[in-house]
């Protein structure tokens, strides 16, 4: 499945480069407009990164995403510093369809483990974003990748899987708005190893050729971001090679 996505700042899409705040895009692009272009395109599943929240749960952008779950069919994912169950309650209650869960299932997987049981597998996407060391182990980074949590991504992942995790967004923090190609043996590595979980891959996706390769091993979704707001291809065009592929 291909996955259109932006982020937002105060409103405002935006992309960032290895979830670096000081390194910031803007794009002059309203945000329901750009959703609803991808919607109507054909996309059966949006993502929304709040970055505000990211940065504090306090100025979380609850207008915007309900203006956007109210305007849009297509089902939303929405992610960004979500750090209790009460955020997660209310981002259902607006209409959101999945919630993006990340720093935390890596410095508390217990807690987000009991999420899983409690609201369904369906309604929670892990987001496990990754740092790779100088032999491919992958590390779990937290605090909008600025910090490693220690885990490797196997420790992580043990008691999220036996609560029924389904969903997971991985993403190679090195390839992240580098418009570089993604880790293609990375995510090949994973689904193997967990053939149970639904991969949705995410950073440096740039040309057709990406999404082909990505399709060819399994993956069960993309995340593309950047290469649609830059032009590199249309979402009509993604999601013809994604069923053509």
């Amino acid at each position: 499945m291909i996955i259109p996505a932006i982020d937002l700042i105060n409103g405002q899409v935006v992309r960032l480069k290895k979830g670096d705040f000081n390194q910031v895009t803007q794009f002059d692009a309203d945000p329901l407009t750009q959703l609803q272009a991808y919607q109507n395109a054909g996309s059966r599943q949006l993502h929304l990164v709040d970055l505000d929240g990211a940065k504090d749960p306090g100025q979380r952008q609850l207008d915007t995403i309900t203006a956007l779950t109210q305007g849009l069919d297509a089902p939303l994912q929405v992610g960004g510093g979500i750090r209790d169950r009460q955020e997660v309650e209310s981002l259902l209650a607006l209409g959101v369809d999945k919630v993006v869960i990340g720093s935390l299932a890596a410095r508390d997987p217990q807690t987000v483990a009991g999420w899983i049981e409690a609201f369904g597998p369906e309604r929670i996407t892990v987001a496990l974003d990754l740092l790779l060391d100088a032999d491919g182990n992958a590390q779990v980074a937290t605090h909008g990748w600025q910090q490693g949590s220690g885990k490797l991504i196997d420790e992580v992942i043990a008691p999220l899987l036996q609560a029924g995790l389904k969903h997971v967004l991985c993403t190679d923090i090195d390839r992240d708005g580098m418009l570089s190609g993604p880790n293609v043996a990375l995510y090949a590595r994973l689904i193997q190893q967990y053939p149970q979980v639904c991969w949705q891959a995410s950073g440096g996706i740039a040309e057709l050729e990406d999404l082909r390769q990505l399709k060819a091993i399994g993956i069960g979704g993309i995340i593309i971001g950047k290469a649609l707001l830059t032009g590199r291809f249309t979402i009509e065009e993604a999601l013809a090679c994604w069923q053509n592929a």
